[in-house]
């Protein structure tokens, strides 16, 4: 379904979101590690204990940085509510995510969050919506992470008022996720299976698209059976990152970019491939089973451990 002929792109640039807020606590930061393959190798990893276990008698539990789009995802849950925009939500397609941290996650949290529309562009038969959030600690007013969502919304574009396809962006375009995969042998590789239920668990962090589960809706958008959750796949290379180059601390991770390139299976293994670029990691994620990247980005650092 296209956009209304009362869809003013213009006036939707102008629409304000309403502000957000929630609340989480240990519990869901840990079924979020566990949601993203933290741990489930070997339940004692001496890398991720520390995400789901007070390890060491340590007072919390650490908070993986890629739950920064769980909060973003959360200030979302209305939809993507543009005044004359309509969409058929099981041709939504989950595009690029861009997320800056600035500093570690509590963890357990009240959160405030920000939402704007960056981006609308216009594809013809598809429109290309881009929204940006900013989350804060409620109690601090400390500024925590921004999330930039892409998403492609097929049958939704041809609302351009003239003959020039409507594009508009607000931020820099050295932020756009695109990246050159190196043609040199890989810095690091790394390799992880996803579990047969893995994408039942991960939508217990709150994203329950039925394409995830629901094997009908599934085969209506066009797969033989639900589909693990790009932020799920993002998740799995993400911490790849964080045990080869990072050495466990992910902390030093201050820049997550990644683009979606393909679905992925629960229960298919992914190949997380590393370049190190001086404080950039550009990295690329395959599916084993059928030799295809489905993911592709970079993760900029804060410095680098001693013992690379």
């Amino acid at each position: 379904m296209a956009a209304t002929p009362e869809f003013d792109p213009d006036l939707a640039l102008s629409h304000s979101y309403p502000d957000t807020s929630h609340s989480y606590t240990e519990r869901d930061v840990a079924l979020y590690a566990l949601g993203i393959g933290a741990c489930a190798s070997n339940a004692v990893d001496a890398d991720e204990l520390k995400y789901v276990y007070h390890e060491n008698g340590q007072n919390h539990i650490k908070v993986l940085p890629t739950y920064a789009a769980i909060l973003a995802q959360k200030s979302l849950e209305g939809g993507f509510d543009i005044p004359g925009f309509k969409y058929d939500p099981r041709l939504l397609l989950h595009g690029q995510q861009y997320i800056e941290l600035y500093k570690p996650f509590p963890s357990s949290c009240n959160v405030h969050s920000k939402v704007c529309l960056a981006g609308l562009h216009d594809k013809g038969k598809a429109a290309i919506l881009e929204y940006e959030t900013k989350t804060y600690d409620k109690e601090s007013g400390d500024l925590l992470c921004m999330n930039r969502m892409t998403v492609y919304l097929r049958g939704a574009g041809g609302f351009s008022k003239s003959s020039k396809p409507f594009s508009y962006s607000n931020y820099p375009s050295n932020q756009v996720s695109t990246v050159k995969i190196p043609e040199s042998k890989p810095f690091s590789v790394f390799e992880d299976r996803t579990q047969p239920s893995q994408a039942l668990v991960y939508r217990l962090s709150g994203d329950y698209n039925p394409l995830h589960s629901d094997p009908m809706f599934a085969k209506v958008a066009g797969f033989s059976q639900p589909i693990l959750h790009g932020l799920c796949t993002l998740g799995f290379a993400v911490r790849a990152i964080i045990k080869s180059i990072c050495k466990g601390d992910a902390d030093i991770i201050k820049g997550i970019s990644g683009r979606f390139l393909l679905h992925v299976y629960p229960g298919e293994t992914l190949v997380t491939e590393m370049w190190l670029q001086g404080l950039r990691v550009i990295y690329r994620t395959k599916v084993k089973e059928r030799n295809q990247a489905v993911l592709s980005g970079f993760v900029d650092l804060r410095g680098l451990t001693s013992s690379l």
